[in-house]
Order: C-alpha cells, then sequence, then structure tokens
C-alpha cells in the first residue's frame, strides 16, 4: 500500500498545483512549502517571502541551497546563519523527510524526496515534465513576463541537474527511480488521473508483480 507520493518535476511545468490537488483529492498532507518552514525552523534559517521576480544568479553553495530548497512558491531565500550551507542543508532535509515518510499519507514536492525515499516501498514516485512552450505558457499564467520565465527555465533545472550530481552523484532526472514519468501538456486532470489510477492498479496487483520498490544504479550519497 502506497502511503507516499514524491512529485519531481521541470521547473514550470505545473508539478506543485499538480501535487496539491492530489493532496486535496487523497486528504493526504501536502508537503511543499510546509516542508521548507520545517527545515528553515530546524536549520534556523530564514525562508524568503514569495517572489514574483527571476532570481538572482548567485554562485557557490548559496545558490546550490536555493536550488534544492525552492518549490512551487519560493523564489529565493536568505540566510541568517552565515555557517549554513548545502552539506548541512542536505542532513537536515533527509532526517526531516524520513520523519514525514514515517507518518505516511502525504504529497512531497521537490527537494530530493524521490532519492531520500527510494529505499521505501510505500513511496510512489513521480516525474513532471512539459515542453519549453507549456511551461513558458505556464509561467506567464503566473504573472511572469516572458524574460522572467525564459531566464528562471534557463537555470533553475540546470542547477537541479548540479545539485543532483553533487549531493546524490546521480543524474537528474534519475529515471529508473520514478514509478511514473508525464508530460503535464495532456492537461492537470489527466495527469491527476493518470498518476491515481496507475498507483492503484500497481496496490491491487498481485504481491509477487507489484513494482513496489524500484532498484536502479543510482549511488549512495
Amino acid at each position: 500500500m502506497y502511503r507516499i507520493i514524491t512529485i519531481e518535476r521541470e521547473y514550470g511545468c505545473g508539478g506543485g498545483e499538480i501535487a496539491n490537488a492530489i493532496a486535496k483529492r487523497l486528504g493526504w498532507k501536502l508537503w511543499d512549502q510546509a516542508l521548507t518552514e520545517q527545515i528553515a525552523n530546524l536549520a534556523n534559517v530564514e525562508r524568503a517571502t514569495v517572489e514574483r521576480c527571476s532570481e538572482r544568479a548567485d554562485s557557490g553553495f548559496q545558490r546550490l541551497v536555493k536550488v534544492f530548497w525552492r518549490g512551487s512558491y519560493e523564489r529565493s531565500m536568505e540566510l541568517r546563519n552565515s555557517e549554513f550551507g548545502p552539506d548541512k542543508f542536505v542532513a537536515i532535509g533527509g532526517q526531516v523527510m524520513t520523519e514525514i515518510a514515517k507518518s505516511g499519507h502525504c504529497v512531497i514536492v521537490g527537494r530530493g524526496a524521490p532519492y531520500f525515499l527510494r529505499e521505501r516501498s510505500d513511496a510512489f514516485h513521480v516525474f513532471l515534465y512539459a515542453p519549453y512552450a507549456e511551461k513558458l505558457r505556464r509561467l506567464a499564467a503566473l504573472g511572469n513576463s516572458q524574460k522572467e520565465a525564459e531566464d528562471l527555465l534557463n537555470t533553475v533545472d540546470r542547477d537541479r541537474i548540479t545539485f543532483v550530481k553533487r549531493y546524490f552523484n546521480a543524474d537528474w532526472p534519475t529515471r529508473c527511480l520514478y514509478h511514473m514519468m508525464i508530460n503535464t501538456a495532456v492537461g492537470n486532470e489527466s495527469v491527476i488521473s493518470t498518476i491515481l489510477t496507475t498507483m492503484r492498479t500497481l496496490e491491487s496487483a498481485p504481491r509477487d508483480a507489484q513494482s513496489t520498490r524500484l532498484t536502479c544504479d543510482a549511488p549512495e550519497r
């Protein structure tokens, strides 16, 4: 029985909105903005106010932290603790993710969830993507200018690739971690229906036919 759904996504494809809809439909807890706040509290760092603007091209550890931290609502953050870096952030994030998973009945958006939880047989992992034009359309609908949207699409996922390679020694996306990968251009309702139907189909399959735990060559951190 699946008790956790992780939603990893290309930036701008609507992953946060879809995850929110799935959580509401199942009556499960959504860990997106709330997950950021939980990690921020434990790490004693400050989560930035939502800003509808292009993110500064910071370099080094600060930028990597932002890439990992950013969910569907956050565009940037400021750090209160100057000694806080990605190594500490990843360690705390893993601890928080493990505790969340114990409670189950949750939908987790991004932040390395499929990597942290890849050994759990009760986690159903999804990767969402979309064509560039579709992501531009979705970002424009959220109030981004053409330039803002293009800047974000040209940098955010590139930085995620860098982060996952550095901290998980894996490619992003690591395809073998996911039960399914879906193009959100087919529409949110179709995506939601496909995810829930597939998950329920796997749950009802004979035990020896279920792919409850995915295995691949993704290295340990």
